[in-house]
């Protein structure tokens, strides 16, 4: 007979799948699209040309992304590929999650109608995000950041092939669209795979690591922040149902902390630093690691 405890974290297990998968194959069809249908031309038309507006526009540009922490990494990716600075995808990585509509929304229900965490929510992402487009640009000025870089992007008909640094053919719509759905399959079994083996830890980090042991370590004001950016870490949640469980906490950990987990866990989970670390190279993920910790430390005990 199957031990319960196994039981449990299966159930875990699959639960984070079913509540990540949407996002995953809505992300990797939005990458598909800009493959196939957005040109470096383009990119270099809307982004500015200054590096601090580059920054802002891009960190804003997450408002209008209704993408989780996962499906946002291939689509970050495919930015990138596509003549996108790095310090400028970056920002937008990290705010897609947490400024949109739907998880802001989610947010103000969670917490009773009040405006006060939504707020504090949306303004340390933004903040943490700038702040880390700024440090990428100028530690990561010119420097190759993915791991892999793109060759054959799609291949349709056997006569369509598209090279991240070549220019674009003149294909049909009809042709285009067949990419776009093939560029997106490959991306999802390419990405899936990390997805699940970020699932399966981190239920069993939930299952097997008692919350009340953590409770008990965050008492102080800093070790509490620190505490509940753990707990994000390890429960791996979607960034549009987190609220509804940092809520639950608001009679235990000061105001700060809840935002700080809140922010941490779509910026870093388990699922999604695997995600990154399949996507870019190892010495981005690193920093971003770091900088992220910090900042969103120092964010949360000033609230």
């Amino acid at each position: 007979m199957l031990d319960k405890t196994f039981l449990q974290m299966n159930t875990v297990f699959i639960s984070i799948l079913i509540e990540a998968l949407p996002f995953v194959l809505i992300g990797v069809l939005i990458a598909g699209v800009i493959q196939m249908f957005v040109t470096e031309e383009m990119v270099a038309r809307i982004m500015p040309k200054n590096k601090v507006l580059a920054v802002l526009f891009a960190a804003f540009l997450g408002a209008v992304f209704p993408a989780c922490e996962c499906g946002i990494v291939p689509i970050t990716r495919r930015l990138i590929a596509k003549g996108v600075p790095v310090f400028a995808a970056i920002p937008f990585m990290l705010t897609g999650p947490i400024i949109n509509p739907v998880v802001l929304f989610s947010t103000f229900v969670a917490f009773g109608n009040q405006w006060d965490i939504m707020i504090y929510r949306g303004g340390l992402a933004m903040v943490v995000s700038v702040l880390v487009g700024f440090l990428l640009a100028v530690q990561f000025k010119n420097a190759k950041v993915l791991k892999n870089e793109i060759g054959v992007l799609a291949n349709t008909q056997g006569n369509i092939e598209l090279a991240a640094t070549s220019e674009t053919v003149d294909i049909s719509f009809y042709n285009k669209l067949k990419g776009t759905l093939v560029h997106a399959v490959e991306e999802f079994f390419s990405v899936g795979k990390y997805l699940i083996i970020g699932a399966l830890i981190a239920a069993g980090m939930q299952t097997y690591v008692k919350t009340s042991t953590l409770l008990q370590i965050g008492q102080g004001e800093v070790s509490s922040s620190l505490v509940m950016m753990g707990l994000a870490f390890v429960l791996s949640l979607c960034s549009e149902a987190d609220a509804f469980i940092a809520s639950s906490f608001q009679s235990t950990f000061t105001i700060g902390s809840i935002v700080a987990f809140l922010v941490y866990g779509p910026m870093l989970d388990i699922k999604n630093v695997l995600m990154m670390l399949a996507a870019f190279k190892k010495r981005l993920v690193i920093h971003l690691i770091g900088y992220i910790t910090l900042l969103v430390l120092i964010g949360s005990l000033f609230l």
